[in-house]
């Protein structure tokens, strides 16, 4: 049987890089039986061959709030040898201590790794490692994962690992009740004493677990009487008095270990992170992140960075280099005008894929990555929580949405962190509403640059008060309950540039690897269009809409059309017809809310498909293209009755 070297951690505390240093590049990503949670199971390249390291989803308990934990809790439980490997954020430990204790009492093999070292140093974090584990019985081993650094010790200490001995006394009646219905139990994976513990302290799925080890109705019958005297000659619930204890006990430790003392630098840092989540400084923060994300993208991305290689390296040189050459190598004009004709592979689908939406895609992964790897995501999420309360979610929901400004597919994948179906098919519909991905986000930037900055207030006006309102609705419609509300919140750090820049190279790899492909499909799919004449019957078909209620050019047609292939191909269009000067600024507001508002990318309608059904994702289509359409007729309508100058 495999041994399992199971990584068990908080959130954000680099399990993951950790994973990566146990396993090497084997790794297995499939779904936990009967959950939409992910778990990746890896070789171990340190152990006998038939031992596998298993990333587990991170968690804050063993008592599980969420379906992750749930998960992480059910690894524990299962059958087979086991070694457990707890990651701490380092920085942080006292409230990874909670986590440890709760580990330790499974009766498992366990080996403590205090990751991000570095930061902890920085931060002016001391810990006493040596008297950490002699207090917990346990190895202890200091590790700064991305670079490296006390990963041989942590596998020296994984090889040796062994039970520990500490133990918290409960008080006599807790412990009384543990004795007494862990003679009842039959055998477990991991301790009954855990195990007992776990069902005192609310673990209200423990008693499948009892059923499915055999234990018969009497004799839960017998568990319930026990804990039902318990709870009787208790003044407080017995969850509250077990917490209340280990709470205690972790003091204890992290005052004999762990020493803080904030440095000048420090406490700003951790001022501005608290500022950040306030419901009064909060939403100014915001907007002067979103301006500086704007600056940044829009101005230097979209027009300065754009600019030069369009006009300079395309226009000057490679563009006029392929017609010279094509001209001499295929002198047919099928030929070229498949290659540099106005739907051109080179002169279309290379320009916009390279030269428009590359250094807009680029830009914007940087600004993504210094938000990500800030710590302010999360902060982002508690400011918005009661927001998103509105609209039958949670702050938690954050997460997917600001992940599909990189890529509404991926983020569409990560609904599944979600507790609910009722708040995954939310924000599901949301996300494939009004959440631009980084590339059409980048060129919506450089598209409201050429105007004033009223329309960019109108645009994420009109988006923002939509998916409020779509949001509202579908959660007063659709059946269940919203999960509760529980973050990890990682300190605010300067981001390293090195993390920025890898993270940045490998997101513009899978542009060029995914995207590019289907912007020179998409043109080869206007290119036959135009001389089938099908692209003619479309516009014909479309002008009423798009000449008519949204008063656009009828070029723009093509823009929505081809926005279903990549609605940044279409936003793309929309952008080159803004810079030929055939859209005002009221129809470059009114065109970006429509393809904002549209149908979702080809690629995002299969992932919905897969994640909600093909019967709920044909439904959240049928209702987004209508609309999209009537809210742009709305819209124009409004701006041009009032006489609104954009």
């Amino acid at each position: 049987m495999k041994e399992k070297i199971v990584l068990i951690g908080n959130p954000n505390v680099g399990k993951s890089v950790i994973f990566a240093l146990l396993t090497g590049r084997y790794v297995v990503v499939s779904n936990y039986p009967g959950t939409t949670v992910e778990v990746t199971t890896g070789k171990a390249n340190f152990m006998p061959q038939d031992s596998e390291v298993v990333d587990s989803p991170g968690v804050n308990s063993l008592i599980p709030q969420s379906e992750d934990e749930r998960v992480a809790r059910d690894i524990l439980l299962e059958e087979g040898p086991k070694r457990i490997v707890h990651v701490i954020d380092a920085k942080n430990l006292p409230k990874s201590l909670l986590l440890a204790v709760q580990i330790i009492e499974t009766g498992l093999p366990v080996t403590l790794c205090l990751n991000m070292y570095d930061e902890a140093r920085q931060r002016d974090v001391s810990i006493d490692i040596e008297r950490l584990s002699e207090i917990l019985d346990t190895d202890c081993a200091n590790t700064v994962a991305t670079e490296k650094v006390g990963i041989q010790k942590l596998i020296k200490n994984i090889a040796r690992s062994k039970a520990s001995g500490f133990r918290i006394n409960y008080g006599r009646d807790i412990e009384d009740a543990v004795e007494k219905i862990s003679s009842i139990f039959p055998v477990f994976p991991i301790s009954k004493r855990a195990v007992c513990l776990m069902l005192l302290a609310g673990d209200t799925g423990m008693r499948e677990h009892l059923k499915e080890k055999g234990l018969e109705g009497n004799k839960l019958n017998e568990i319930d009487t026990i804990v039902s005297g318990l709870k009787s000659r208790a003044a407080k619930p017995i969850s509250f008095l077990i917490n209340t204890i280990r709470r205690n006990s972790i003091n204890r430790i992290s005052d004999s270990v762990y020493r803080h003392t904030a440095g000048t630098f420090q406490s700003a840092l951790e001022g501005i992170g608290r500022l950040s989540m306030s419901p009064v400084f909060g939403f100014p923060i915001l907007l002067c992140v979103l301006y500086l994300v704007y600056q940044f993208v829009g101005v230097f991305g979209a027009g300065i960075s754009v600019n030069f290689l369009e006009e300079r390296i395309f226009g000057h040189y490679i563009v006029p280099w392929a017609e010279a050459a094509i001209g001499v190598i295929l002198p047919f004009d099928i030929a070229r005008d498949l290659l540099i004709g106005q739907y051109g592979l080179i002169s279309m689908g290379l320009t916009y894929s390279v030269a428009i939406i590359l250094p807009i895609v680029g830009t914007f992964f940087i600004a993504f990555g210094i938000l990500e790897d800030s710590g302010y995501l999360p902060r982002l999420s508690i400011m918005l929580n009661r927001i998103f309360k509105k609209v039958g979610l949670n702050g938690r929901a954050v997460l997917p949405m600001v992940l599909g400004l990189g890529c509404d597919t991926m983020a569409t994948l990560v609904t599944r962190t979600l507790d609910t179906n009722k708040e995954r098919t939310i924000a599901t519909l949301l996300l494939a509403l009004g959440i631009p991905c980084s590339a059409q986000l980048g060129v919506i930037f450089g598209m409201l640059s050429g105007i004033s900055v009223k329309g960019t207030f109108i645009l994420f006006g009109v988006i923002i008060s939509q998916m409020i309102l779509v949001g509202y609705v579908a959660s007063k419609i659709l059946p269940g309950e919203r999960s509760d509300f529980i973050i990890e919140i990682p300190p605010i750090r300067i981001p390293k540039i090195s993390n920025v820049i890898i993270k940045t190279l490998m997101r513009i790899k899978w542009f060029l690897k995914e995207a590019v492909p289907l912007f020179m499909l998409g043109t080869f799919i206007l290119f036959i269009s135009d001389k089938t004449g099908i692209l003619l019957i479309i516009e014909k078909a479309a002008s009423p809409v798009v000449t008519g209620l949204l008063s656009l050019p009828s070029k723009a047609s093509e823009a929505f059309i081809i926005g279903f292939l990549r609605r940044d191909f279409g936003a793309a269009g929309l952008y080159q017809l803004q810079r030929a000067g055939e859209l005002s600024g009221i129809q470059v507001v009114v065109s970006l809310v429509v393809i904002t508002l549209f149908v979702p990318c080809i690629a995002n309608f299969f992932v919905m498909i897969k994640e909600r059904g093909l019967k709920t994702a044909l439904a959240m289509v049928a209702f987004i293209f209508p609309f999209a359409v009537i809210v742009g007729a709305v819209l124009n309508f409004i701006l041009r009755g009032v006489g609104v100058r954009l």
